[in-house]
Parts: C-alpha cells; sequence; structure tokens
C-alpha cells in the first residue's frame, strides 16, 4: 500500500471540503491508504472511512511552535509515510512538509490561487469570473504526486440508521421533506438577515410536509434560534441537543440543507446532500461553493446595486453602503430554490 499523509488543519468547511477528494482518491486507487492530519474535533468527518486513519495535531502543547513541528514531524515519520498532500500551504504545514521533502519523501503542495482571488475581490478593474474551486485544486495537488482523481465519479456513503436518541427529536421520517437551515457563519457579512430568514422559515413551515431544523452552536446563536421558530410544530432547533457526531448522522438525511458561505453546508455536500447556499459580501466565483452543487444554487445580492461584491474571499471585510447587500435576496426567492430542489 501506498501510503499518503493528506495535511489540513482547519477551518471546519475547508476540512470538509478534503472529505469528497479523499473518498474519491480511495475509490479510484485501491493501493493507496491516507493519513489526514488535522484537528481533533474534525475527526468525526474520516469515521467509517475504509483505509484512512486520523491523526490529532496538538497545536497548543506538543505541535506548537516551530520544535513542535518538528516534533510533529517525528510523530509522523513512523507511520511510514511515502507521499505527502499539503492541503492548507500555510507557515506550518510548509514547514512540515519541508521536514519531510528533505529526507526524500515525494510532496506536494495546494495553490489556492491567490492572484485570481485578489483580481475577484479587488474594487476596481474587477474580474469577475469563476476560479477553480479548492477542491479542484486539491485533486491537482495528488495529480502532482501521481494520483489522478475523477471527483464526477464518487459513491457517496449509506445514510447511518438514526439511534433513538436522535429519532426522540426528529420523530421517524417518513414522507416528509427534511430541511436543515444554518443560518450563521464566522463573519456578520455572510449572514443572511434574521428578519428576513424568520420570513423564510415562516414560508417554508407553512408546508405541512416541510420539518425544519436550526443549526448552530453557543448560547447566543441558540436564543436567536429559539426566536426563529416561532412555535411553528414542525421547526425544530437541533443546536445545543445533540452532540457534533449525533448532528452529522442527522445532515445525512436531509432532503436539503440551507447554509451561508459557511461550514455547514459542505458538510451536507460531502453527503451528497443538496445544498442551497446565500452569499453576502463573498461569492461563489472564489472557489467555496460546496461540492457537486449546481452555481444556480447559489443565491447572491444584487451585483447591479452592489458592484463592488464580492470585496472579500471570506467575508472579512466590510465595505460602506454594503451592510444591506443581502437584503436583496427575498425570502420567496429562497423558497423558490428549495422547492425546486424538493
Amino acid at each position: 500500500m501506498k501510503h499518503v499523509l493528506i495535511i489540513r488543519l482547519s477551518a471546519m468547511g475547508d476540512v470538509a471540503m478534503t472529505v469528497p477528494v479523499i473518498r474519491a482518491l480511495l475509490q479510484q486507487h485501491s493501493d493507496i491508504k491516507v493519513t489526514v492530519v488535522s484537528r481533533p474535533f474534525f475527526k468525526p468527518f474520516f469515521d467509517g472511512m475504509d483505509r484512512v486513519d486520523f491523526f490529532d495535531v496538538d497545536l497548543k502543547k506538543r505541535h506548537k511552535g516551530f520544535f513542535g513541528i518538528y516534533r510533529l514531524y517525528q510523530d509522523l515519520k513512523k507511520l511510514k509515510i511515502d507521499y505527502v498532500a499539503d492541503f492548507h500551504n500555510v507557515l506550518r504545514s510548509k514547514i512540515l512538509r519541508t521536514f519531510f521533502k528533505s529526507n526524500g519523501t515525494k510532496t506536494a503542495f495546494t495553490d489556492k490561487g491567490r492572484k485570481e482571488k485578489k483580481e475577484l475581490t479587488r474594487l476596481e478593474k474587477k474580474v469577475l469570473k469563476p476560479i477553480k474551486s479548492m477542491i479542484n485544486r486539491h485533486a491537482d495537488t495528488l495529480a502532482q504526486l501521481g494520483f489522478k482523481v475523477d471527483l464526477s465519479k464518487i459513491n457517496f456513503p449509506e445514510k447511518s440508521v438514526l439511534p433513538d436518541e436522535i429519532l426522540t427529536i426528529t420523530n421517524e421520517k417518513s414522507d416528509d421533506n427534511w430541511i436543515g437551515i444554518a443560518p450563521f457563519a464566522q463573519y456578520q457579512t455572510k449572514v443572511y438577515p434574521l428578519d428576513l430568514m424568520k420570513e423564510t422559515i415562516k414560508l417554508l413551515a407553512e408546508n405541512p410536509k416541510n420539518k425544519l431544523f436550526l443549526f448552530g452552536g453557543g448560547e447566543e446563536e441558540i436564543l436567536k434560534l429559539n426566536t426563529l421558530q416561532q412555535n411553528f410544530s414542525n421547526v425544530t432547533v437541533i443546536a445545543g441537543k445533540l452532540k457534533f457526531t449525533q448532528e452529522l448522522s442527522l445532515i445525512q438525511h436531509l432532503n436539503v440543507m440551507l447554509s451561508m458561505d459557511s461550514g455547514n453546508g459542505h458538510i451536507a455536500a460531502m453527503y451528497g446532500v443538496s445544498v442551497v447556499t446565500l452569499w453576502g459580501q463573498t461569492h461563489p466565483y472564489a472557489g467555496f461553493v460546496p461540492f457537486n452543487q449546481p452555481l444556480e444554487n447559489s443565491l447572491i445580492p444584487d451585483l447591479d446595486k452592489y458592484p463592488f461584491l464580492p470585496t472579500s474571499v471570506y467575508g472579512n471585510k466590510i465595505i460602506e453602503g454594503y451592510g444591506d447587500a443581502m437584503r436583496s435576496i427575498q425570502p420567496q426567492q429562497i423558497v423558490n430554490k428549495i422547492n425546486e430542489l424538493l
């Protein structure tokens, strides 16, 4: 077996985007095994995948700093790695792969397309065209190591059986539509206004065949989700009630996930679930559309009214006068797209 080390340390959505690539690699190359190096929290993404081991990186203690990275190299070298694919390509992972390269191990890294992203997000002389997705860039990285993968030929895993602790919250699924809604993101510029999200949920909940599950985390988000629930019997706040691994099991059974440009959309996509994404000051052209989702599932603000969009790749830049950009996405527009997928 050829042993491939894949490095992707954070964040949640970025780690989730590696899953389809690794799945394709293993399904199309029976002589390969993989070790994924990432933060312990993301280990459940890879549970149940044959020929995949997970290595918990400890960036706070054992693997902190330069000497910590060298200890990480020493720990990983014991696994007899043949190839290193650096999907992260930041200073920490560059140092790590350099240690391997100096020892004769073949390495490759993902080109993040920084030049193209800068052209896409600059305010003047903007080049508004799609750039290669990060998932395809990871596939290119594997190709550099000699392992071509066809991302159009992936068998998604069978849905896990929902245990009783989940069914006590969701009940058994029959012919109803299970819709996940994840209304939050790391940056406020990517969050759909809560009053419009409330209207969206109201419109969806009026159909008795729809069952809505609201995802989030932390006390502040749970309080907001409780207001979005609006006492509808077919709307359930999941946040705070299930463990992360249980949330992953539930997501596999959704018919559609409605997400911001954030991790939940990528998690649903890695299980083959249809995803509708709402974009604020970021844009699907930047290469972060959830895996295997058509561009039509990405709803963006009115570019005639907000011509400077996108203003950043990650949503961490605020442009004066663009705070209400997402209000140009109408709730009925979102509902129509979800109904179309259902």
